[in-house]
């Protein structure tokens, strides 16, 4: 018998009324640029290289490198959030700046509206 495990769709569910948002680990984000009010993000990817020991048998990997750098800013720029990026990565830089529910709300329905989003956007 061949038992065969279906994937899960990513999801984020947003509760509006009391603020809660819950963000599952497979939701991904295509390159997008974002600014909201003073806020600059700036998502940076850089592939390190990973090789394994002298006749360990192993494989020499590329694994990716994800810096997020977060800052208010007085000036509005916009900065391109590229490929790869989880949304549990920027949601992470988004609240060590202190971001409220309510702005990452809006950042959110943002992203779904422009396509950037790569999961089920739910409402409760």
């Amino acid at each position: 018998m061949i038992e065969v495990k279906p994937d899960e769709p990513a999801r984020v569910v947003i509760d509006e009324k009391s603020g809660t948002i819950v963000v599952g680990a497979e939701v991904k984000l295509d390159p997008v640029a974002i600014t909201h009010g003073n806020l600059t993000v700036r998502v940076t990817e850089t592939p390190e290289v990973s090789q394994p020991g002298p006749f360990s048998n192993g494989r020499t990997v590329v694994v990716p490198r994800t810096d997020i750098e977060v800052n208010p800013q007085n000036e509005r720029q916009l900065h391109i959030v590229p490929r790869s990026v989880t949304l549990r990565e920027l949601v992470d830089g988004l609240n060590a700046l202190g971001l409220g529910p309510r702005d990452l709300i809006q950042v959110l329905n943002a992203l779904r509206a422009s396509g950037a989003l790569h999961a089920e956007l739910n409402f409760i």
